[in-house]
């Protein structure tokens, strides 16, 4: 069946939870007052107060720093679910509310009206540019895209078929040896530069990473190009023949990137501010930030999208796959359906749901895998056990799907999540930089090992 003859369905409408309320774990903490709660051991008759503390949005939080000290307990909380790190100003998430805001911002006007560089700055910046501040801060990115020469060397160091995430974690790291007189974190100019110079150079850095892998020479980024269309002719283009853009194609990705830039407190904007908290330089941060990306829980999502349909196979097997995936013991998962934060629909998924089906009907795509995607699709969102679940789409299942029209290899796919997520790293790495309350991270744990013993000599064991 050919694409166009899908049609495009209103999605199912999310029963939104309201009213929520706090809720202690512990049956001996009362209410005191409207700004602490206090929490009593009543075998050891010791207590403490807890601060209650509120963001501008979101529930409010309890400030437990003094329960080790007043009552000699550490608390547990395994993936740190319940726990907030720091206080940030960046991005906001509501899972229940399908609510996803960049500085205030909701991602659906964003995706509407901006663009991926005018994001990246309002995310660095924490306003949206003037016209005169936009083009002087594209200026500035563009103007630091090209690589030092010596990467060029470095780049042939790796095997050629290493993957594009082991290079790009490699290069990035290897920047603070080629910016090491500007690693001054002190100094305003020098972070601001540092998070510039990530922006600018994480594309080429990407683009030369892949071209790299299938043999190809490296192409040097052309200024009089915007961000995505830039990076595009970086990956794409030969000296033989000129690239030709198709709009479509690049309004698809710079919404991606624009989609991905910023996601709260996630795995690798956790672990990018974890090793800054330490005073690491910001290309070692970013760095850690890709290598947390690249986990298949995290970034390689969309990776395992795709392995995912290349094991259904056939359209006509999508059914099948469906009733496997309602099996517990089949071991079969939809992948790129729910998400830990979202228990409604995600907000970015349903705006690049639209852009799937136009990219799709624009470039007339004609790949049996895309027709399995899209008919896996139709059948999740009317069956009840998803529907009732709140299992949809999420934007780790169509980005898969633009990538591949786009022809961006599969091993591309985390790649392309980086560059993105670029933007927010950078953001959140300048935001600690000047909190007064940071400290360097350092989580408790639960000891369940050996108790203390002595040793043992090797002839007696």
């Amino acid at each position: 069946m050919p694409f166009q003859q899908y049609a495009l369905e209103p999605l199912p409408r999310a029963q939104v939870e309201t009213g929520r309320a706090l809720k202690s774990l512990i049956e001996e903490t009362v209410v005191s007052d409207n700004k602490s709660l206090t929490l009593t051991d009543t075998v050891a008759g010791k207590t403490t107060q807890l601060p209650i503390l509120r963001g501008s949005l979101g529930s409010p939080c309890l400030d437990i720093s003094k329960v080790p000290k007043d009552l000699g307990y550490f608390t547990y909380d395994s993936g740190f679910t319940a726990t907030a790190s720091c206080k940030s100003a960046v991005a906001y998430i509501d899972g229940d509310a399908g609510v996803l805001l960049y500085r205030g911002y909701p991602i659906e006007q964003l995706a509407k009206h901006s663009t991926f560089t005018e994001v990246a700055y309002l995310l660095i910046n924490g306003e949206l540019p003037t016209t005169t501040q936009l083009d002087a801060f594209d200026h500035t990115v563009t103007h630091h895209t090209m690589m030092h020469e010596a990467f060029k060397s470095f780049m042939q160091g790796f095997r050629h078929d290493a993957h594009p995430m082991a290079m790009l974690c490699g290069m990035l790291g290897s920047l603070a040896a080629f910016y090491h007189d500007d690693l001054n974190l002190h100094d305003p100019e020098q972070r601001r530069m540092a998070a510039i110079r990530l922006l600018a150079k994480v594309p080429t850095i990407a683009a030369a990473c892949y071209r790299h892998s299938i043999g190809w020479p490296g192409r040097y980024p052309r200024n009089n190009l915007n961000y995505v269309d830039r990076f595009l002719h970086m990956m794409f283009e030969v000296p033989s023949e000129p690239l030709q853009l198709n709009p479509v194609a690049a309004k698809a990705l710079d919404l991606l990137f624009i989609l991905h830039a910023d996601h709260e407190q996630n795995a690798s904007t956790s672990t990018v501010r974890l090793v800054g908290s330490t005073g690491a330089n910001p290309y070692a941060c970013v760095a850690a930030g890709v290598a947390a990306l690249w986990g298949p829980a995290h970034g390689g999502a969309n990776e395992a999208v795709l392995k995912m349909l290349e094991e259904i196979g056939r359209p006509e097997d999508v059914a099948t796959a469906i009733d496997r995936a309602k099996d517990k013991n089949s071991g079969f998962r939809l992948m790129g359906f729910g998400h830990r934060v979202y228990k409604n629909y995600d907000p970015r998924a349903a705006i690049i749901r639209e852009m799937t089906h136009k990219v799709l009907a624009e470039l007339g795509v004609n790949d049996p895998m895309l027709e399995v995607a899209l008919r896996l699709e139709q059948a999740a969102l009317k069956d009840d056990y998803f529907v009732s679940r709140k299992l949809y789409p999420n934007v780790d299942f169509y980005s898969g799907l633009i990538y591949k029209a786009l022809n961006i290899p599969t091993e591309m796919f985390t790649v392309m999540f980086a560059i993105a997520r670029t933007a927010g790293w950078v953001a959140h790495w300048l935001e600690q930089q000047v909190d007064p309350e940071a400290k360097i991270g350092r989580p408790r744990q639960i000891y369940t090992g050996a108790v203390a013993r002595d040793y043992v000599a090797l002839d007696q064991r």
